[in-house]
């Protein structure tokens, strides 16, 4: 599994609010919440975003509440990869249950400057930045089935066995 496209680079500790604020939480539909995808960052922040499709944290990206809508907002907003240094333990698994593909690298989430173009091969564990390779922990074939069916409710059905096989 391919992914690519323009980093957006963010700081430490991007919380959930910042992510999504919680006065939109009745806004249910992916492509309705990407409008108030990082709205406290301001406009132009926006924009980079919805144009480039990766978004590149520091330490500690999604900490926070464990509300889904800051991954489905993502979602909405074509972010096909979200690169940090680490995670919340629950963003990382809402983001993976959910189908965005998310990958903790230190070393390569330092080394990337706004506006990079960013080639993820996730099986692989390969960065391409400007050219530049680098290497992250693949993914397992396991995450890598749920983001490639989608999210874990498709891969769920997708994967399970025709009735009367058990």
């Amino acid at each position: 599994m391919h992914v690519q496209g323009t980093a957006t680079v963010l700081g430490d500790d991007i919380d959930t609010d910042v992510i999504f604020p919680a006065r939109y939480l009745a806004v249910l539909k992916p492509e309705d919440q990407a409008k108030y995808l990082f709205e406290p960052l301001g406009e132009v922040l926006q924009q980079k975003v919805l144009n480039g499709g990766v978004v590149v944290g520091g330490w500690n990206f999604g900490c926070g509440s464990s509300r889904e809508h800051a991954v489905t907002s993502m979602l909405g907003a074509n972010v096909r990869l979200v690169l940090a240094k680490s995670f919340s333990r629950i963003f990382f698994r809402n983001a993976v249950n959910n189908g965005l593909a998310v990958v903790i690298s230190p070393d390569i989430a330092a080394s990337i400057a706004d506006g990079d173009k960013i080639y993820a091969d996730l099986e692989k564990g390969h960065a391409s930045v400007n050219s530049r390779t680098l290497s992250f922990t693949p993914l397992p074939s396991e995450v890598l089935a749920i983001l490639s069916a989608g999210g874990l409710w498709a891969a769920k059905t997708k994967l399970r066995p025709p009735e009367g096989a058990i």
